[in-house]
């Protein structure tokens, strides 16, 4: 991949640089983290703290994939040794109907879950409940004691500040806020994630909230209890683009930038900037990204150098997702392909992590069958 046209930044890699050799050497080392009865795994995040791997996301016993509508999708976490990859421990630890201390969870799919470090001791997951048709979904949250170990035995709702006021975290009350801003897609009842891992800008976790059936994302900042998502701005326009599933970083002069998957028309990935989070432009496709095709990005800063992952529309023996492509920067602005994934067993919503000067990643392979894990770089 060459350079974008109008910048004079110098290379970030070497003369000859191979994207798909690289991408092949990434992928010879990843090594499988789900318990031998997974059957459908998929949509993971992770940190590592001390050597270990700290592993969310949603799994099922039953069959390949995943859907809302799957009461059995239940979300794992796995402690993973990094330098080897040696699972310690799975633990179940959100499901249909699992009861804790304070609270049952209703029937229903538990979703897209997400991890963040709160504070030295403790580790807090968030996941989506859901039920679609039958009730607003809802975000939980849970917190893991490292010391000890264990998930703590009570389960809270996480709640969402909106200019409409302070609310359970559901579907209705974030498609509310958006409506009385312009955005005139139908609503929906499920569906509603924290898509994007967290990002922590100006010592403040942020994150994006996206109603994937709506096509509506949102920049949000987390209170300092980690319990309280409050909407800074919506990033919809323009609304003919269906656009969901965004991950946002803030680039070299300030401004943050969304890359958001788009659903409809041809499918290729758009952008949009702020200059404070709340103001949005309308989304723009640009040019260094060409032929994407609609499934989750990644947009992250490591040791000074921007990371863009983006799904490509090539298949490799007609199999769905097969290509990911992953394009490294200084400046956002000027693009180099770094790394090329290339497989017939598929390699979609990868999560990159820096831990001790190395870069590390979980995917998720096959037809959404297993969450693998190891070493980018």
């Amino acid at each position: 991949m060459k350079k974008s046209p109008g910048m004079n930044s110098a290379t970030l890699l070497p003369e000859g640089w191979n994207s798909r050799q690289a991408g092949d050497r990434v992928m010879a080392g990843l090594v499988n983290i789900c318990l031998p009865e997974v059957r459908g795994a998929h949509d993971s995040d992770f940190i590592i703290l001390d050597g270990k791997a700290y592993i969310v996301y949603m799994a099922n016993d039953i069959q390949p994939g995943e859907s809302p509508g799957w009461p059995f999708v239940y979300n794992a976490l796995s402690i993973v040794e990094a330098a080897t990859g040696r699972v310690e421990k799975t633990v179940t630890f959100a499901s249909s109907g699992k009861k804790y201390a304070n609270e049952t969870l209703p029937p229903g799919a538990c979703f897209v879950p997400r991890i963040l470090r709160k504070d030295e001791r403790t580790l807090r997951c968030f996941f989506t409940s859901e039920q679609p048709g039958a009730r607003e979904s809802q975000v939980w949250l849970l917190d893991y004691d490292l010391a000890r170990g264990t998930f703590d035995d009570s389960i809270y709702r996480a709640k969402i500040k909106t200019a409409l006021g302070v609310f359970p975290m559901q579907p209705g009350h974030f498609y509310r806020q958006a409506a009385a801003s312009g955005f005139a897609r139908p609503q929906t009842d499920c569906c509603l994630f924290l898509i994007d891992s967290f990002k922590k800008i100006g010592g403040r976790y942020h994150a994006v909230l996206n109603n994937f059936r709506c096509g509506l994302n949102a920049w949000a900042v987390l209170d300092e209890e980690l319990g309280q998502f409050t909407v800074l701005g919506n990033y919809f326009e323009p609304q003919e683009a269906f656009l969901s599933e965004s991950a946002v970083i803030r680039l070299p002069d300030g401004t943050l930038c969304a890359i958001s998957r788009r659903e409809n028309g041809d499918r290729n990935y758009m952008f949009s900037k702020s200059p404070d989070g709340i103001r949005w432009s309308p989304h723009e496709h640009w040019a260094c990204v060409t032929c994407g095709t609609n499934s989750k990005a990644t947009f992250d800063l490591f040791h000074g150098v921007y990371y863009m992952g983006w799904q490509e529309t090539a298949r490799v023996r007609g199999v769905p997702r097969s290509v990911f492509n992953v394009d490294v920067s200084r400046d956002g602005l000027s693009w180099e392909r770094k790394y090329r994934f290339e497989t017939d067993q598929s390699f979609q919503y990868p999560v990159f992590r820096e831990y001790e000067g190395n870069i590390y990643l979980t995917v998720t392979q096959g037809s959404k069958e297993r969450i693998m894990f190891g070493r980018l770089e």
